[in-house]
């Protein structure tokens, strides 16, 4: 039998869960990432230990593997185009490339016919002082290297403008107007070099200081015919790439009597990552498919059927924030409880706002799920939702 190794750019717990579930299905891996405690690195058949950039590093992955991905959206996009002159990659640089640059990416959306927030890009002073005063209040972006809230500062006067794109050191940004939101939700769309596109189901989010706190899943969760037009458009943005790979689509859901839902027909892309997301973890527990099997098929050429949820679930994620200053959460009272799936990635050190691990709850009924989700919460110290 042929060994065929896949690899990955990025040893953090999405590749880490990449690499579980291609190892899964008879694959060997390879991860680049500098660290040599990563958790996809420690998991994995090879780890080359380089900076992503680095030419000796991109050479041996790419002399190691058929085919890469990656695990983050920040992956140098030059550094995917050297290793597509020689082998297959996927998701391809060009859209990570669109995916890291929030201009860009609202210009695709906008392409593409998915509304979008109003907005205004700052780039200059000049441009700074033809902001309409419509957009304010706002929320100013930087352009690019911003995830989990990071680079990111609501304002509300332009004197509040002026102070925080000086604060973000004057680099390119984005200024997006603050919205009336019901909720959040996103979308996990796989999409294969011969065009087939499948989807998860439609993941209602709730963000804690601009991180992902709770996912819930089921299909009572969403009106059918909001959950119909995230799926259209997801799936279109992914089409309007020409995107192989696993991508995310986040979506702001507009309070409907807000005069903004009626301007922009209720919802509206937030953004894209161009890989698996924390809101898809459920997957691995609830679905038949997973988001990283998904992954694998679309690196590998596999066929893509479309996944099937056969529970309803909810996740809780794990930050550092809960750990004890000495020792672990306790966990062993969590499973205790019925249909409690724990996933801890790996991580040697908790800090506050780390994603250390998620804990899935399923069951056979909605409510059966959300009395379990909220006792293992209390049980965690997490806030309630």
């Amino acid at each position: 039998m042929k060994e065929i190794t896949l690899g990955v750019m990025g040893g953090g717990q999405l590749g880490r869960m990449f690499v579980h579930a291609a190892q899964r299905m008879g694959y060997f891996t390879a991860v680049l990432d500098p660290d040599p405690l990563s958790p996809a690195g420690r998991v994995s058949h090879h780890h080359i230990q380089t900076a992503y950039t680095d030419p000796a590093g991109l050479q041996q992955l790419a002399h190691r593997c058929t085919a890469v991905t990656t695990e983050f959206e920040n992956v140098p996009a030059p550094a995917l185009a050297e290793l597509a002159k020689s082998i297959r990659v996927s998701p391809g640089a060009n859209g990570v490339a669109i995916a890291q640059d929030r201009a860009r990416e609202k210009a695709h959306f906008e392409d593409c016919g998915v509304p979008v927030a109003p907005y205004a890009v700052i780039e200059t002073p000049v441009q700074l002082a033809c902001v309409a005063s419509d957009l304010l209040p706002g929320i100013l972006k930087t352009a690019s290297m911003g995830y989990d809230g990071k680079g990111q500062v609501r304002v509300s006067t332009r004197a509040e403008l002026a102070a925080a794109w000086d604060g973000l050191k004057n680099v390119p940004c984005v200024l997006e107007k603050l919205l009336p939101l019901q909720l959040e939700c996103s979308v996990i769309v796989a999409r294969g070099a011969d065009g087939v596109c499948v989807n998860l189901p439609v993941q209602r989010n709730l963000h804690r200081d601009g991180i992902l706190a709770v996912t819930q899943v089921y299909e009572s969760n969403l009106p059918p015919a909001l959950v119909e037009r995230a799926v259209a458009a997801a799936k279109s943005i992914a089409t309007g790439l020409q995107y192989v790979g696993v991508l995310c689509v986040e979506f702001f859901v507009l309070e409907p009597d807000s005069l903004s839902a009626q301007e922009l027909g209720g919802l509206v892309v937030n953004e894209m990552a161009p890989r698996p997301h924390n809101s898809g973890h459920y997957s691995m527990d609830a679905c038949d498919v997973s988001q990283f099997e998904l992954q694998v098929r679309t690196l590998a050429g596999l066929p893509l059927t479309q996944p099937r949820q056969h529970s309803p679930a909810i996740m809780l994620n794990l930050l550092g924030d809960i750990w004890p200053d000495a020792g672990t959460p306790d966990f062993h009272a969590v499973l205790a409880l019925p249909g409690t799936h724990l996933h801890l990635y790996g991580k040697a050190k908790a800090s506050q706002g780390r994603k250390m691990g998620h804990l899935t709850v399923t069951g056979d009924t909605v409510g059966q799920v959300r009395a379990t989700a909220l006792q293992a919460a209390s049980l965690l110290s997490i806030a309630a939702f």
